[in-house]
C-alpha cells in the first residue's frame, strides 16, 4: 500500500509518470460502463446475501449493499427521488429509486419469496422516467440470490 493512498482502486487506472530517477504513481479516474457496474453490483449482492441470508427487511439489504458498493469505490445514492410530469402537473416526489449507482444504474431491491411482473414493470418505468439505460432487479428473499437477479435494459448496447 502506498503512503497516503487508501482509496479503493475500482474505476481507477494506475499510471506511472516521471523520469527514471523519480517515479510518481497517479490514480486516473476511469468511467465504468453500465455492464461493468452491473458485474460489481452482482458480486456485492452475492456477498451481502451470503452473509445475511434471506428473511430480512428490504431496508437492511439496501443499507448493506450500499455499504459494499461504496467500499468498492462506486458512487452510491439511496432513496433517489424520481419526479413525474403529467401534462402541466409536476409530481416532485412521485417515486423513490432504491439505489442509483454512478448516476447510471438503477437498483430496485426486493425481499419477497418470488418476483412478479409488477416488479419488472416498476423498474422499467423508473428507467424510462429517468432516461437511464440499465436497471437491476435484485430479490434478496430467495434461497439463491441469482434466481432473483434480473437485468432490465432501456436502449442499452452490449459493450
Amino acid at each position: 500500500m502506498l503512503a497516503g493512498v487508501d482509496q479503493p482502486i475500482l474505476g481507477r487506472r494506475l499510471e506511472v509518470v516521471g523520469t527514471s530517477f523519480l517515479k510518481i504513481l497517479l490514480f486516473v479516474e476511469m468511467e465504468l460502463s453500465e455492464n461493468q457496474i452491473s458485474h460489481v453490483v452482482m458480486q456485492a449482492s452475492i456477498q451481502v446475501h451470503k452473509h445475511l441470508g434471506p428473511g430480512l427487511f428490504e431496508s437492511v439489504y439496501q443499507s448493506c449493499l450500499a455499504y459494499e458498493l461504496e467500499k468498492a469505490g462506486l458512487s452510491v445514492q439511496s432513496e433517489v427521488v424520481l419526479p413525474v410530469r403529467y401534462k402541466e402537473l409536476l409530481l416532485k416526489e412521485a417515486f423513490k429509486v432504491d439505489i442509483l449507482v454512478n448516476d447510471s444504474v438503477i437498483l430496485e431491491l426486493k425481499a419477497v419469496s418470488e418476483l412478479h411482473q409488477m416488479h419488472y414493470t416498476q423498474l422499467t418505468t423508473y428507467l424510462k422516467l429517468s432516461n437511464k439505460r440499465l436497471g437491476l432487479l435484485i430479490n434478496f428473499g430467495g434461497l439463491r440470490l441469482m434466481d432473483g437477479f434480473k437485468r432490465i435494459v432501456n436502449n442499452l448496447d452490449d459493450d
